[in-house]
């Protein structure tokens, strides 16, 4: 029984971290283009359309939400565990998301369309603030849909080309 509960806190856990992660992840990336956090660094990465692989968006992820992530470990330690996996998976996931949309959006099968390039592409200052998910942007009304069609058929591409990006 004991387990159990255990078992069910850091599922739990694990979820309230991938919402709050991803929560995050929205709410960050609108300050930036409002001018209240790394601006200039932000407009330098829309202005080259560049990125700096897995790795480094992983580390931009991650490292201030250490500063959060191991809060779980103040109700429980299996709350504290999921948290901390909820909180670094979805960094990790973003990060994945991020490269792959700056590399390959073709590739984002889980968004109806990779509204970080969109994002880009269409200069949309203003909106799909997400990353690796839209409904943050749905939810405050910062969604815009745009056009947006794949060259092939997703069932075209080797499974390889999914984690062929840059890593490093």
């Amino acid at each position: 029984m004991v387990q159990s509960a255990s078992l069910l806190a850091c599922v739990a856990a694990i979820l309230v971290g991938v919402a709050f992660a991803s929560f995050v992840e929205y709410g960050v990336h609108r300050l930036m283009h409002m001018g209240k956090v790394m601006s200039r660094r932000h407009a330098k990465h829309h202005r080259r359309f560049d990125s700096q692989g897995w790795w480094g968006e992983f580390t931009d992820y991650t490292l201030p939400g250490l500063l959060v992530a191991w809060t779980g470990f103040l109700v429980s330690v299996p709350a504290g565990v999921g948290f901390a996996l909820g909180t670094i998976g979805y960094a990790a996931f973003a990060a994945y998301a991020h490269q792959l949309q700056h590399e390959k959006p073709e590739l984002t099968f889980w968004l109806s369309s990779p509204i970080h390039y969109l994002h880009h592409r269409d200069n949309m200052w203003h909106h799909n603030f997400g990353i690796g998910v839209s409904f943050w942007d749905r939810i405050f009304g910062t969604y815009r849909a745009a056009d947006w069609s794949s060259e092939r058929p997703m069932r075209s591409y080797p499974l390889r080309e999914f984690v062929n990006i840059r890593w490093r």
